[in-house]
């Protein structure tokens, strides 16, 4: 997700491009998916069990963020960042765990002749989100930049388990078009294999709140990600079986 920088050491992206955690709002509440509802998708098998790990605890991998699901406390910050050894635009810190796997990725990634990845953006504090929001506030209003940023205490990037991937050399940086990419082919298809997931699908906008985002990639383990793929589940919401979020509460 792009940010609008308030530190020199950030590469000015508001101008250019929407918030990672950003998209239009879909006006309607829609119930999230369930297996009933897609009979040919394989059920979830007894011996997965998915109340292994809390979908609510700030600290687990399986934490669920959206619009409706806000960080608890809202200024949360993980206590086992680390800086991940790969080219990047801004600070790359992420949970050691996610940023291990993020390194297995890229060397896949070109080992199979995807391309060089660099990390866009990864974890943002609260109070960086707040001067992000700010800024989108001051120049779009509050309802444009609830439609392109994620509220202080709702973005994914404060988990320290997302981040925003891009092309190196840079191509469709935090643009739609990263997607068809050989970089974004590679990773829409294999990122399940290190425990990432693309967290914000083309046509799953009414159960996230956010646009399409081809370069938004969250961690969630490897366990959870292999069965999301084998049953088909594209969301964190449809998968746990959460009520949509296509915008925040009143």
């Amino acid at each position: 997700m792009a940010a609008f920088v308030v530190l020199t050491v950030l590469v000015p992206l508001f101008a250019c491009a929407p918030d990672s955690d950003s998209g239009s709002t879909a006006r309607s509440t829609v119930a999230a998916p369930t297996n009933a509802a897609h009979p040919s998708r394989t059920p979830t098998p007894s011996f997965f069990d998915r109340s292994a790990l809390s979908i609510d605890d700030p600290t687990s991998i399986w934490l669920v963020v959206d619009k409706l699901r806000p960080l608890q406390p809202a200024s949360f910050a993980p206590s086992d960042l680390v800086e991940t050894p790969l080219p990047h635009l801004n600070p790359p810190s992420l949970r050691a765990e996610a940023a291990n796997a993020m390194i297995a990725m890229f060397a896949a990634a070109r080992a199979e002749g995807a391309g060089a990845m660099q990390l866009q953006s990864a974890y943002r504090s609260y109070s960086l989100q707040v001067e992000i929001y700010g800024g989108y506030v001051a120049s779009a209003g509050k309802t444009g930049a609830d439609s392109q940023s994620a509220r202080p205490g709702f973005s994914e990037h404060q988990t320290g388990l997302a981040a925003d991937i891009s092309a190196l050399p840079l191509t469709c940086a935090l643009a739609a078009c990263f997607g068809q990419t050989p970089q974004g082919i590679w990773l829409a298809a294999n990122a399940y294999r290190f425990g990432y997931l693309l967290r914000y699908p083309a046509d799953k906008t009414a159960a996230t709140g956010y646009i399409y985002e081809p370069w938004h990639f969250r961690y969630v383990g490897e366990s959870l990600s292999t069965e999301m793929k084998r049953t088909g589940a594209t969301t964190l919401e449809e998968f746990f079986h959460l009520p949509a979020a296509p915008a925040y509460a009143p």
